[in-house]
């Protein structure tokens, strides 16, 4: 896929690619415990190398790619809805997506979207849901352009 200037290819994850799915995730975590220190502790090292093996075994795990060089991550899991509350539905839950601060703002969340939009369509799936954190402003408005609505509210009380 091509956005503006930038060619981008969407495809599994590989062991090759841990140096650079670690230091990606650990741009994230920094962002988490500037917004919230009180929940998020400093961390460089929250991606080993046993994790990517372990999500590439469930074909869980996908880069974007630029130019050869890794420019985002994306995690996902599958998920079976099943109750008495509840429609029964398969969708595919975006655990984590994440891009390298250099390529911010280049169309990497769109085409992991655009990805998950094929893959959706292939698995026949009934939905794609993620969550974010509520003071990443730049995703929620990424996440909205993509069409993405509101489903829940998560709160909390601290005192």
């Amino acid at each position: 896929m091509e956005v503006g200037a930038v060619n981008i290819h969407i495809r599994c994850a590989v062991l090759a690619d841990h140096a650079a799915v670690a230091a990606i995730m650990a741009q994230v975590q920094r962002l988490h415990v500037q917004w919230r220190p009180d929940v998020y502790r400093p961390n460089d090292d929250l991606f080993p190398v046993e994790r990517l093996e372990e999500q590439i075994a469930r074909e869980a795990i996908y880069v974007a790619e630029c130019d050869g060089q890794v420019a985002g991550v994306m995690e996902i899991v599958y998920r079976h809805i099943e109750s008495p509350a509840h429609v029964t539905r398969d969708v595919v839950f975006v655990d984590t997506m994440a891009v390298d601060e250099a390529f911010r703002r280049q169309g990497i969340g769109k085409a992991f979207f655009c990805f998950l939009k094929e893959l959706k369509a292939e698995k026949q799936l009934d939905g794609i849901e993620l969550q974010v954190n509520a003071k990443n402003a730049a995703a929620l408005a990424m996440y909205e352009k993509c069409g993405f609505t509101f489903k829940s509210i998560n709160m909390e009380l601290l005192d």
